[in-house]
Parts: structure tokens; sequence; C-alpha cells
């Protein structure tokens, strides 16, 4: 049976010390959806949104958030990240964009919350950048895709397309 690393032997929450782990290199993929109208996928596509290039404002919202990850989760480890990568996909088909946020460094922990983090708040930058044409946005599945590293090595999720 595992045990929660942020737990002491008390049951009380900690911080894990990671001082004795060797630096390895490690990535992770986090991604998300936000379900849109046809309305708000038109706009994107034609440049129209009255706040802007959306995409380009939710990529460094996204970079900035999965670089601000240990201000916002209270456990997590403030890392110095080598790479961020924030991308978008318009999957007009099926009424939504999809956003994936990529997240390296050679450390002592992971980077999964900081690409959750960066997904995270790219799709809420563009939720609060669409919101005047369709408040019912939504936000959905939201995981990590992929990680790379450390001593469990390389996981992938099962990725529906």
């Amino acid at each position: 049976m595992s045990q929660f690393s942020h737990l002491n032997t008390q049951g009380e929450a900690n911080m894990v010390d990671v001082s004795d782990k060797v630096d390895t290199k490690r990535e992770a993929t986090a991604q998300g959806f936000i379900y849109v109208s046809e309305a708000v996928i038109a706009q994107i596509s034609d440049a129209t949104i009255a706040k802007g290039d959306v995409f380009a404002v939710a990529r460094v919202a996204g970079i900035q958030g999965a670089k601000r990850c240990s201000d916002l989760i209270p456990l997590c480890h403030p890392l110095a990240l080598s790479k961020v990568d924030i991308n978008f996909d318009i999957e007009a088909e099926k009424g939504r964009i999809k956003a994936t946020c990529y997240c390296k460094l050679t450390g002592k922990t992971g980077v999964e919350m900081e690409a959750l983090t960066g997904v995270n708040v790219a799709l809420l930058t563009l939720f609060d950048m669409c919101k005047a044409i369709d408040p019912g946005m939504t936000l959905s599945d939201i995981r990590v895709v992929e990680k790379k590293g450390g001593k469990t090595g390389h996981w992938s999720a099962t990725v529906e397309s």
C-alpha cells in the first residue's frame, strides 16, 4: 500500500524533503479542453475578438502560471523550469479548443503540477477573453498525459483523440 508523501508520521501535511534525491531530467505534458460556441470558434479563427489575440495572451498566461505553481499549491517546491511550452488546437467539429502545456527541467522533483497549472491558467485565460461572447463555456478533462524522468521513468496516459 502506498502512502501519501505529503503527510508526516503524525498525519500532518508537510513539504517533502527532496534534498537527497538525484537531479534528473524531468518532463511532463498536461492537456485540457474548453468547450465553446460556434461564435467563439469563428471569432478566434477570424481574429475578431475585441480583447485581441486570445492565444498569444493565454500562452503567456499559461507560462506564467506554470512558473508560479508553488505560489498557488502550498506543498509544491519552487522549481527552476528550463522550458514551458503552451499550444492550442481548435477542434471546431467537437466545439472545443485543446490546450497543452509541456514543462521541463533538470531537478529533484517532477513537473506534473507545473504542467497542470499552466494548462489550467491558459484555459482560464481563454475563458476570460471569450466570456462576453459565450458565458457558458466549460473546462473539461484536464490531466497529465505524459511524464518522463525520476525514479518512475516514462509514463503515458491513454489519450483519446
